[in-house]
């Protein structure tokens, strides 16, 4: 079947026929993935699970993945089934949980994914929001939704939609979840890292909320008559920082009070005063010291050097930034410490399990990301798996752990790599060659993940000539 259409010589009317088309078949196939994730599912039932073998240590349990009502499903299944479909293990999981609730809990919906009626994503919707409701209630919520469900109404108003039939559909239990809501209260960082930037979002009662706001509005103010030329918003932001340590904010304050109430000329006084003022109304203009202000925190930058610049430097946790991003926001108020690059061919292997942490830093330069089929995972504390089991009383000098032997993975994919029946090989330190347990082979390298098919031949266009050693070595070996 041809995946692509000459467009030139269509007419419009032609053209927008065949777009119909196309948004058909697209629907199509997302309705067909959904019967794919639900008939995965049945196929990794509970009843598959070894009982005796699911009591040790670290082996694959049956989860519901689901709301109520729904089938429990080996719980290494959705990783099998996301490589397939070129997504991560916790994109499948999704998948697979959405997939059961609309079958077994929201029939209406289902039938009409099934009859293309509604699209896989407004049905997805309506699952993820129904997941913690009871049987019944997600039927009454099914009930409510699933005409409007096929685009005849806004996205908007069918989320208002959902979420007025999720209220209805229990409201004792609404009023209950509205209590509980009260108390999750927190303040984090986003995880935005546009350009640099990033939030922090304040979840809080109102009267906190509004005190914050007032107070951080007041020290804008204050910044403002000191002569600060930067806009409003920019302002509030550096009021936020002052109000990161009290103690220097209270001197702020009082300086500022000290200040502003003092005569343009102090040393002239008011002859008819009849008494001295309570406070002297003298004092220098306050000034802020931001460097002072700033926290010790510690950022990891990777920049290349290299013949060839590049002008972008990766700030670890954070994001791609220009050089200038650099110099602009952190040359003025931190101490750049510039290290010896981590040579990655220089590490000696040793013979204990322990994993060095000059080991660590090196697997992590070289491989930052969950080294699974589309692991998405970039954390320092991942696993550091060895790619070839590590043996208990070998030889000395035998070097197990070493750079080229070690793959980081989260725990989940680190157990399902132990004991899902996944193999792995490493044929070159940072390259990982995955293979399923029903034999389907995956490149995991710096730039990602690639499958390699039967043939030999990648989905795409012809397979590299390494792709190529790797699929052979691996056949020959199976």
């Amino acid at each position: 079947m041809p995946t692509t259409t000459a467009l030139e010589g269509l007419t419009e009317d032609q053209l927008l026929a065949h777009a119909e088309t196309v948004a058909r078949a697209q629907r199509e196939a997302e309705a067909e993935t959904l019967r794919i994730a639900v008939q995965h599912a049945i196929l990794n039932n509970a009843d598959r699970l070894d009982r005796d073998e699911a009591r040790r240590p670290g082996r694959e349990q049956a989860k519901r993945l689901g709301g109520a009502g729904t089938p429990e499903v080996l719980e290494f299944a959705p990783a099998v089934l996301g490589a397939r479909l070129q997504m991560s293990t916790g994109a499948a999981h999704s998948l697979m949980a959405d997939a059961l609730d609309i079958a077994h809990r929201l029939p209406r919906l289902w039938r009409r994914v099934e009859a293309l009626q509604v699209k896989a994503s407004y049905a997805r919707f309506v699952a993820r929001k129904t997941r913690d409701l009871g049987v019944e209630q997600a039927a009454y919520v099914d009930r409510r939704v699933h005409q409007a469900a096929d685009g005849r109404i806004p996205w908007t108003r069918f989320e208002a939609l959902v979420e007025g039939a999720i209220a209805a559909s229990d409201p004792a239990a609404t009023a209950e979840r509205e209590r509980e809501a009260a108390t999750r209260q927190f303040a984090n960082p986003t995880r935005s890292t546009d350009a640099g930037l990033r939030g922090f979002y304040v979840r809080a009662p109102l009267h906190v909320i509004a005190r914050l706001d007032a107070m951080v509005t007041h020290i804008a103010r204050i910044l403002l008559e000191l002569g600060d030329p930067d806009p409003e918003d920019q302002r509030r932001v550096k009021a936020v920082l002052i109000l990161t340590d009290p103690e220097r904010a209270r001197e702020l304050l009082a300086h500022y009070a000290a200040w502003q109430h003092r005569s343009d000329d102090p040393a002239a006084a008011d002859p008819c005063a009849e008494h001295e003022p309570a406070s002297p109304r003298t004092g220098p203009k306050p000034e802020v010291d931001w460097a002072a202000l700033m926290p010790t925190v510690v950022l990891f930058l990777h920049a290349y050097a290299g013949a060839q610049e590049t002008g972008i430097v990766r700030v670890e946790g954070h994001g791609p930034v220009t050089d200038d991003w650099i110099r602009r926001h952190l040359g003025p108020h931190a101490t750049i410490t510039v290290t010896p690059v981590c040579d990655l061919d220089g590490q000696a292997p040793v013979d204990a399990y322990e994993i060095p942490d000059r080991h660590r830093r090196a697997v992590h330069l070289m491989t930052p990301a969950d080294t699974f089929p589309w692991g998405a995972c970039l954390s320092r504390t991942q696993q550091i798996d060895h790619t070839v089991p590590f043996r208990h009383g070998a030889d000395e000098g035998a070097g197990q752990s070493r750079v080229g032997n070690y793959g980081p993975m989260t725990r989940f994919h680190h157990r399902i790599k132990t004991h899902g029946g996944w193999q792995v090989q490493q044929p070159f330190p940072g390259i990982y060659v995955w293979r399923d347990p029903h034999g389907a082979i995956y490149l995991v390298d710096h730039t990602g993940t690639k499958r390699l098919d039967q043939a030999g031949q990648r989905q795409h266009q012809a397979a590299s000539r390494a792709e190529l050693f790797f699929r052979d070595a691996l056949t020959l070996a199976a």
